[in-house]
């Protein structure tokens, strides 16, 4: 009883902590993220000739350090750019609203634009778009943030590996604990790492279309593709929504919205269906109920970055879990499988 007692006082506990430390959290996961990319890219640049044999570990650190912050100054001046031409252009998207809407009441006999004006009143699309670029803004004061806790991570990788070497006495618990956290890190790297890729991908791809149909700023759909592609199952239904339906404002015509909805819909489909499982494969060892499940309580504690964080967050538990005989079972349930490995401390029945 007292177990279950202190249970429920510590996952209490855990809830308060991520509820009201979020401001704090959230650019530490991030950041760790970037870390993890920022890794990602020293390797690849270690395999450059030039790059590799001229400049030493804090020389890559710093030149990895400075693409993450111009690309992040870019992205920012990109979305604001993208926001300015669709407030730009809001004028000539309520004519086509208005067109189409003719079309419904001449085609179906159903007049709309009364409901459809009442539905409107109260919002406003340039106030609405404006407000996304102040988020934005307070987005880029998050990712200053982000990219300190990245540049200590960087600075602290050296001396963190000797000071974990001397917090244990026996070298089985050193050989543990190391096992414990490659594990964490191969595993979350390699998520972070090929699921941004296949974002990537699917950005690309989005952006290559959404610009031959001719849409307007075709990058902030193809952001907006990249960004929810890390949010399961839902993501990529948002993503295929959202520029269906702006098409509809911007043309005015039912026959775009259907070719990009199909055409959109079926780069999802494909990317997500067939490609990411090849690259991804089974690495996750996530049940797909966990994963729905993970994303519903995540999005619960943290809003739309719960939702993006919920599935590698996810899998750091299940391999911290397993690593216990008190939460081994826990660990078991949340797999696709059931396998899950638990590293040597010498004591294995």
């Amino acid at each position: 009883m007292k177990k279950l007692a202190y249970s429920v006082i510590g996952i209490a506990g855990v809830l308060a902590l991520l509820i009201y430390a979020e401001s704090i959290l959230i650019p530490l996961v991030f950041g760790v993220i970037l870390w993890y990319l920022g890794t990602s890219m020293k390797q690849l640049a270690r395999k450059i000739p030039v790059v590799g044999q001229k400049l030493n570990t804090t020389m890559v650190n710093v030149l990895v350090f400075v693409i993450l912050v111009v690309g992040f100054a870019g992205l920012s001046k990109l979305i604001t750019n993208n926001i300015d031409s669709l407030l730009v252009s809001y004028e000539s998207y309520k004519v086509n609203i208005n067109s189409l809407l003719d079309k419904i009441n001449e085609t179906f006999n159903i007049n709309i634009q009364e409901q459809f004006n009442t539905a409107q009143e109260g919002f406003d699309y340039g106030d609405t778009l404006s407000g996304i670029a102040g988020s934005i803004s307070g987005i880029l004061g998050d990712a200053i943030i982000i990219l300190v806790y990245a540049a200590f991570m960087f600075s602290e990788e050296t001396s963190f590996k000797k000071k974990l070497t001397k917090m244990f006495i026996t070298s089985s618990e050193e050989s543990r604990v190391m096992k414990i956290l490659n594990r964490i890190s191969t595993s979350f790297g390699d998520y972070i790492r090929l699921k941004t890729y296949v974002s990537l991908l699917t950005g690309i791809v989005g952006y290559v279309f959404l610009a031959i149909m001719g849409v307007d700023s075709p990058f902030f759909w193809a952001l907006l593709m990249f960004l929810l592609n890390y949010i399961p199952t839902i993501g990529s239904l948002v993503a295929t929504l959202f520029p269906a339906v702006f098409s509809l404002m911007q043309f005015g015509e039912f026959t775009p919205f259907l070719i990009i909805l199909v055409g959109l819909g079926v780069i999802e489909w494909v990317i997500g269906n067939v490609i990411e499982p090849k690259v991804m494969g089974n690495s996750l060892n996530l049940s797909p109920l966990v994963t729905i499940l993970a994303l519903i309580v995540w999005g619960q504690i943290w809003g739309i970055t719960g939702m993006l964080l919920s599935t590698p967050i996810t899998v750091v538990m299940v391999i911290v879990f397993s690593q216990f005989p008190n939460t081994k079972r826990v660990a078991i349930m949340l797999s696709q499988n059931g396998d899950v490995e638990q590293a040597d401390d010498g004591n294995e029945e």
